[in-house]
């Protein structure tokens, strides 16, 4: 199922589209995101969160345009103020058996059965709704700019999936995973030339394939 963005969200009123199924009976819903899509190492990660209704911080916005460091701060008050929230994560050996998409889905069913409440709606990033789940459920494509929960999911799942991989940067020294991340920069294309592929990496990425000289 594939739901785009309609000309009733360029209101201006903040959050209107997630205002709008308030408005209509959902009371908790669920914004769902991923994180490390398009990295070259390491899992995709996604968080499911549940706001409170009338959530809102002058600094919540897509994880993208946002500091660490603001990043960082968000984080903590989602955490503290969330009615439930939970990560899932799918691993590289995954994005390599289903593709990055169904492990991207994966991971986001993963963290949405982690809640520790049932959503009435789910609220997904993107073009693509969530298999298998029975429950009502949207797709949102620039969610994260569009609904206050799918904005702090984003935010979680870019600070848990940071930390993961710089918490992994020590045992793969050569990468340099706490700077980049596992993304595609000029500092990782160098040290996959130098050194190949570690065990972290999606295999069937092309710039991995390349570099294993397949």
């Amino acid at each position: 199922m594939m739901m785009l963005w309609s000309p009733e969200d360029l209101t201006g009123e903040r959050w209107a589209r997630e205002k709008r199924y308030r408005q209509v009976g959902y009371r908790f819903i669920a914004g769902v995101d991923e994180a490390g899509r398009g990295a070259l190492a390491g899992p995709v990660v996604a968080a499911a969160v549940v706001l409170p209704e009338g959530f809102d911080h002058p600094d919540l916005a897509d994880s993208k345009v946002l500091s660490p460091e603001k990043r960082a701060e968000l984080y903590e008050i989602i955490t503290r103020e969330a009615l439930t929230w939970a990560i899932g994560e799918a691993s590289h050996e995954e994005i390599d058996a289903l593709g990055i998409l169904q492990a991207s889905l994966l991971a986001m069913a993963r963290a949405v059965t982690g809640l520790s409440l049932t959503p009435e709606l789910l609220l997904v990033d993107g073009r693509f709704t969530l298999p298998g789940w029975g429950g009502p459920q949207k797709a949102v494509v620039d969610g994260d700019a569009l609904c206050a929960s799918i904005a702090a999911a984003s935010i979680l799942a870019k600070v848990h999936r940071d930390r993961l991989m710089e918490s992994l940067s020590p045992e793969y020294p050569s990468y340099g995973f706490a700077r980049h991340k596992g993304y595609g920069t000029r500092e990782h294309l160098e040290a996959l030339r130098l050194y190949g592929p570690c065990p972290i990496h999606r295999r069937t990425f092309r710039p991995i394939c390349q570099a294993q000289g397949s």
